[in-house]
């Protein structure tokens, strides 16, 4: 590799997909790799929302697609796929972001509750990955959103959550294996530690605060440090990297 290194972590004519990505982390996702140099194709339920973020998308000088998209439906998955094929001719990036969590004693948990939060978090990262894997060109990067309570656990009854994302770390490995040598598709995961989102606004008023002891790092992330990361994983500086669970977390997994 004769490039200047700083041209690794560059998206120049790439198409990124991120799901998930009317607010919260997504929208973070989706400007970092518009700025990175990337086209998104942005996916959410709430396709009202996504004007915000396309706008975003926009003003970093790169082209944005909105569609509607609930990824437990593997038809809608596929109609994102296509319409990003469509409109951009090319997909290079999967960022597998869309999620929803629950904080249900087990004994109570419905079979509805559990079943929702595997749907989308488990299996909707699997149909949008496959959708993507039938057109994706060696080169591309699959990066899958999991959490560190697929690693540990953190006081809240996230039964579903955590089987979600810990079954999504495993799919990663699995679609690595299959894919990285055949196909010369990267699949990482991503596992955040305690990032504001929608998902962390119904969580106990000062629980944030009382798990910040067990972050070394003694902080929050900020956003911007975990859409850096996924910047880093989908480029030619993350080549030599595939089935892997990296945790951005302030070190709270080593703690």
């Amino acid at each position: 590799m004769s490039a200047d290194v700083l041209d690794m972590f560059r998206l120049d004519g790439k198409v990124a997909i991120v799901t998930g990505a009317s607010s919260g982390l997504g929208v973070a996702f989706a400007r970092a790799f518009a700025e990175a140099g990337a086209d998104v194709a942005l996916g959410a339920r709430r396709v009202d929302r996504l004007a915000d973020t396309a706008a975003l998308v926009e003003a970093a000088g790169r082209r944005a697609l909105s569609v509607a998209t609930d990824v437990a439906d593997p038809a809608s998955c596929q109609n994102l796929v296509d319409q990003a094929m469509a409109t951009f001719g090319r997909v290079d990036v999967l960022v597998n972001n869309a999620g929803i969590g629950t904080a249900v004693p087990a004994t109570r948990e419905t079979v509805e509750q559990f079943s929702q939060v595997i749907d989308v978090n488990l299996n909707g990262c699997y149909w949008m990955a496959q959708a993507c894997g039938r057109v994706m060109q060696p080169g591309s990067s699959i990066i899958n959103i999991s959490s560190v309570l697929g690693i540990t656990t953190a006081g809240l009854p996230q039964a579903a959550y955590a089987a979600s994302k810990a079954g999504l770390n495993g799919l990663t490995r699995d679609l690595a294996n299959q894919w990285t040598g055949r196909k010369g598709i990267r699949v990482n995961s991503i596992a955040p530690g305690f990032f504001e989102s929608e998902m962390t606004d119904q969580y106990p008023p000062g629980y944030l605060e009382a798990q910040q002891g067990r972050i070394p790092t003694g902080r929050k992330g900020d956003p911007r440090e975990l859409a850096a990361t996924a910047v880093f994983l989908a480029g030619p500086g993350a080549g030599y990297i595939t089935g892997q669970t990296l945790a951005v977390d302030g070190g709270m997994t080593i703690a």
